[in-house]
């Protein structure tokens, strides 16, 4: 079963012959098999979601969600001649303490040059630094996946210079094991 952010749908079947082999297991379902609405219906067929089980009673097994990942053959097609593709990872903590891991990728509309590119990283890093600060882990992920970030960021990038196009092609939840 998928967490409450999801309206605690059923992702897929898992078998098993004892309860604790569930236990830890990931499972990969695409944001399309989901079945929720929201971002484009395009992008939904390239996203997976992850999620991992937690916790097992009866025939239901529940889990969390650890991030998402948009297929690199869908990120291939921003690389263009005469485009500038920039990538940053920022890290950062929710309202409340989850650690997030998030993979960006920018496309300029032209070619830049490489003090151009540092301005940008460092926009990129402090405006969702900033947004993943003021958020809780499930609305952060939630505005992460249906584009709500990449479009905030988008916007505060093409004061700067002309922008094709701001994608998080990962997030990623921080774990902890013992």
């Amino acid at each position: 079963m998928a967490p409450a952010i999801f309206e605690s749908r059923k992702l897929c079947e898992v078998i098993a012959s004892d309860d604790k082999l569930l236990m830890d297991r990931i499972v990969r379902v695409s944001l399309h098999e989901v079945g929720i609405s929201g971002g484009s219906s395009q992008l939904s067929m390239f996203t997976t979601l992850r999620f991992r089980i937690k916790g097992v009673s009866g025939t239901e097994a529940n889990s969390v969600l650890l991030g998402h990942e948009i297929s690199s053959s869908f990120m291939r097609t921003f690389a263009r001649r005469g485009k500038s593709l920039i990538h940053q990872v920022v890290d950062g903590e929710t309202k409340d303490n989850e650690g997030i891991r998030l993979k960006i990728i920018a496309v300029t509309g032209a070619g830049v040059s490489a003090n151009t590119k540092r301005n940008l990283r460092a926009l990129i890093v402090e405006e969702c630094k900033n947004y993943i600060a003021s958020k809780g882990f499930d609305e952060a992920i939630q505005d992460v996946i249906y584009g709500r970030l990449s479009s905030k960021v988008f916007s505060r990038l093409k004061q700067i210079t002309k922008m094709r196009r701001v994608e998080v092609r990962k997030s990623e939840r921080t774990e902890t094991f013992k």
